[in-house]
């Protein structure tokens, strides 16, 4: 797929989004994916509709052990990055991402707030993804709160109450990937994650730096700056600038030559 005709993709999928704030996301059925033998008898991806996918599955990755501590970057060498998409406070947003996903094959982490409509009423779009192993879903506590400032059952109620909805949302657990809110945390709460079953307390080695309101340009800036080999970046379904920068997201991957993974790719879960 050339440029001009990703963009054009992806700008449709923004006004579908922004659709999607003032009505259900179940009245946008994600459009699914077909394999296909090319002449060298190699599968291909292709959307329904006939457009081949910008990314495929990562090949070759061995997958590393899990480690008890705090995950920073990817492990090993490799041409790999994994954008995380944290919050979800917007519903347009989420559902951008989700569409994105789906139409350009990009394998994602979303760090979920339970407490945030935009995951319950964008389930029917997101569940396809995560139901084929493309994205995963994680845990970032119900609401939000720095979990050092509250007390050992503060923490687990945030925890398991998130994890209840993911389960109930999404039939998946987040385990064992947590992200504390604002990156605050300590020996004491990672040594109580660990024990709720997230031993990967998952920090990030680069951001969009999209928390709060910034312009589309500055979250290009905040890319070209952190979208390198092997890099964990974190980004938010808060603010619809990041929408306008899609497909500029996208080529900036191809351009460099990165694979995307989820964090399910690179660690062993079990």
């Amino acid at each position: 797929m050339d440029r001009r005709g990703l963009l054009a993709l992806l700008a449709g999928s923004v006004v579908a989004g922004l659709t999607a704030c003032s009505s259900e996301g179940t009245k946008a059925a994600p459009k699914g994916s077909t394999s296909a033998k090319n002449g060298s008898g190699e599968t291909k991806k292709t959307s329904t509709d006939g457009r081949k996918k910008m990314f495929g599955p990562p090949k070759g990755i061995v997958k590393a052990p899990l480690p008890r501590g705090t995950l920073y970057a990817l492990p090993g060498k490799g041409d790999n990055i994994a954008l995380t998409v944290d919050d979800g406070i917007d519903e347009a947003v989420v559902a951008g991402y989700a569409r994105l996903a789906r139409d350009t094959g990009m394998r994602l982490t979303f760090f979920c707030n339970g407490i945030n409509p935009s995951w319950t009423m964008h389930k029917d779009l997101l569940r396809p993804l995560i139901d084929s192993g493309q994205c995963i879903i994680a845990n970032h506590t119900w609401s939000h709160p720095s979990l050092v400032g509250l007390s050992s059952a503060g923490v687990v109620d945030q925890v398991q109450r998130n994890e209840t909805f993911l389960r109930n949302t999404y039939g998946v657990t987040g385990r064992p990937f947590l992200r504390p809110p604002f990156g605050y945390f300590n020996d004491v709460l990672d040594n109580q994650l660990a024990d709720l079953g997230y031993p990967a307390v998952t920090m990030w080695l680069g951001s969009l730096s999209d928390a709060t309101v910034i312009s589309p340009a500055r979250i290009m800036f905040h890319a070209r700056q952190w979208f390198l080999p092997q890099h964990l970046v974190i980004g938010h379904a808060n603010h619809p600038a990041v929408m306008h920068d899609y497909g500029k997201l996208v080529d900036l991957i191809k351009e460099r030559h990165l694979q995307p993974v989820h964090l399910g790719d690179v660690f062993q879960l079990t």
